[in-house]
């Protein structure tokens, strides 16, 4: 079960391996390794069909995801495909959100997708090596055992290009021990395996040299048709071969981020921060992002994690879909992957240009629908399943 080859082209690949008494262990490798695995529309509709298509086949007894290559199991979304979508857009002159088709295709898709994952009838392991960012902490965050190793390298670092934490963030990113996960929002700061952990993104670290011995092992073990059991078998399994985890940054520093991010008065935090006179270079490399990144999107930021305050995951999704097309409509999501990875200037014309003008009343446009809430499109998410929860 290794991780194949980049040569072939499908944008997902699909296999299915015999375990030691008939069961099967469905896999779903991302196979886009020069894009990092950058998550793709394609992909999002194979990988849904082919989990809904597991979940019913009482044969397979548990789901692995991975990506392929050595360098990533996913990136974040396909950046590329957004942008051209947002420009034909404006060139058209459209404003209703709702005629940005292939964003709102897009975003529908993945958190679809994400949701899947948090509620899958069955185990799901995710192996995250490598790079883990944006909409691959998406896809991992709702797997039943999320594994992590010493290349591992999470982060939502949304406010470098204009947009904020989604794939359910505002919801995973106010259950990081105290004011961390406000801070990872307006930083973009990455995890370590061990603070991915301590963050409440990850579940165990297992070392990449382990990998292949842990796949092999999934095929000896004698499965049942019981969901719970298997999931009781794949702990054990993953703890025969687990290791401990540096302990991070994040974790060090815990409580001055505490002090920091103190209060609602979003532009004295983000001032806090930048005043803070350190020597860390994972806090100095925190706050050089959260200078050059989007006011708009440390604003959205936060006012997200407010919103979700209370919230069912389906909700939080609810609420970011309405956020991310106006995002994609009137926002600095467009601006924000131009300067980063069209024309490459990394100097971005952010509207609005100052925290000040980025108030939480500005914020509230961001979050009118266009629809009812019986007529949203993701107005059936948790109508009828449990939702999972690593808190």
């Amino acid at each position: 079960m290794s991780t194949p080859a980049a040569s072939d082209e499908a944008p997902v690949l699909f296999e299915e391996r015999a375990a030691a008494n008939g069961t099967r262990i469905g896999i779903a490798t991302l196979n886009a390794p020069r894009t990092l695995n950058g998550f793709s529309l394609p992909m999002a509709h194979l990988l849904r069909e082919r989990l809904d298509a597991w979940a019913c086949d009482d044969g397979i007894a548990l789901v692995v995801l991975q990506g392929a290559g050595e360098k990533a199991f996913c990136a974040g979304g396909d950046l590329h495909s957004l942008y051209r979508s947002m420009v034909d857009y404006r060139d058209a002159g459209k404003t209703d959100i709702r005629d940005n088709a292939y964003a709102a295709e897009f975003f529908d898709v993945e958190y679809r997708v994400d949701y899947a994952i948090h509620t899958y009838p069955k185990p799901i392991l995710c192996w995250g090596h490598g790079i883990v960012m944006g909409g691959g902490i998406g896809l991992m965050s709702g797997a039943s055992h999320r594994v992590v190793s010493e290349r591992s390298k999470l982060a939502f670092p949304e406010i470098t290009v204009g947009l904020f934490p989604d794939v359910g963030g505002s919801w995973l990113l106010p259950r990081v021990p105290g004011k961390g996960g406000l801070f990872l929002a307006l930083t973009g700061a990455a995890l370590n395996a061990g603070d991915a952990i301590y963050a409440g993104l990850a579940d165990i670290h297992v070392a990449e040299a382990q990998r292949e011995t842990v796949f092999n092992a999934l095929t000896q073990v004698h499965w049942s048709d019981d969901a719970r059991r298997n999931h009781d078998q794949l702990d054990a399994l993953l703890q025969q071969h687990a290791s401990d985890a540096a302990t991070g940054p994040l974790l060090r520093n815990a409580a001055a981020i505490d002090a920091l991010c103190t209060g609602d008065d979003v532009p004295a935090i983000v001032a806090a921060i930048a005043a803070l006179q350190t020597d860390d270079p994972w806090l100095q490399t925190a706050q050089a992002t959260l200078a050059a990144g989007a006011p708009g999107s440390a604003r959205l930021a936060f006012e997200l994690q407010r919103l979700a305050e209370g919230a069912t995951l389906a909700e939080v999704y609810r609420i970011e879909y309405i956020a991310a097309l106006h995002a994609a409509a009137h926002g600095d999501f467009a601006e924000g992957i131009r300067a980063l990875l069209i024309d490459k200037d990394r100097t971005p014309q952010w509207q609005p240009r100052t925290l000040a003008e980025a108030t939480a009343t500005w914020a509230q446009t961001f979050f009118v629908s266009p629809w009812s809430d019986a007529a949203h499109p993701l107005a059936d998410l948790g109508t009828s399943v449990p939702e999972r929860s690593h808190a």
